[in-house]
């Protein structure tokens, strides 16, 4: 159990750094986004990922370590490919949809390390931190459906309507 626990303990620290550089990276895309809902959107998302860090911490807590100063390489990974992506687009439509893209693509990467790392919790009898981290996986699940809803029902449609008049 002693190596389930380092690799769960060393996964929390992961997913630490993750929500840090998540939320700088959407502080970011919010002051490059124009439609309303997806700032808005984002907005609220900074306030839930602050909550999910300090679950992380808590996790953690109850686990008798710290979060220390372990990078998360992928999320590194996925925030630079957002940059450099929105860098390549005007403000408008299509750059929000490029935001959405990147949202989504750290929004699946942190479902998989939170579903894994909740599993791993349960399994070990750590039902804390298997409920911190459900709690958490969930409000992922639902934020990605939320930027699904925002590029149906806002974002492709003002794209769409641009290439027609363009």
């Amino acid at each position: 159990m002693a190596d389930l626990r380092a690799l769960l303990v060393d996964q929390l620290k992961d997913a630490f750094s993750a929500e840090k550089q998540a939320i700088q990276a959407m502080r970011r895309a919010m002051r490059k986004a124009t439609e309303p809902q997806l700032r808005d959107g984002l907005e609220a998302h900074v306030a839930q990922s602050e909550e999910q860090r300090d679950r992380v911490e808590q996790a953690l807590d109850k686990l008798g370590a710290r979060p220390g100063r372990k990078v998360c390489e992928a999320m590194r990974g996925l925030v630079e490919e957002a940059q450099h992506e929105m860098e390549d687009q005007e403000k408008g439509a299509i750059l929000d949809l490029v935001i959405v893209a990147s949202q989504q693509r750290m929004e699946h990467y942190e479902i998989a390390a939170y579903g894994t790392m909740a599993e791993l919790a349960k399994a070990m009898g750590e039902m804390e931190v298997a409920k911190l981290l459900a709690q958490t996986l969930a409000e992922e699940k639902a934020q990605d459906e939320q930027l699904t809803q925002v590029t149906r029902s806002a974002l492709l449609p003002a794209a769409l309507s641009k290439e027609k008049t363009a």
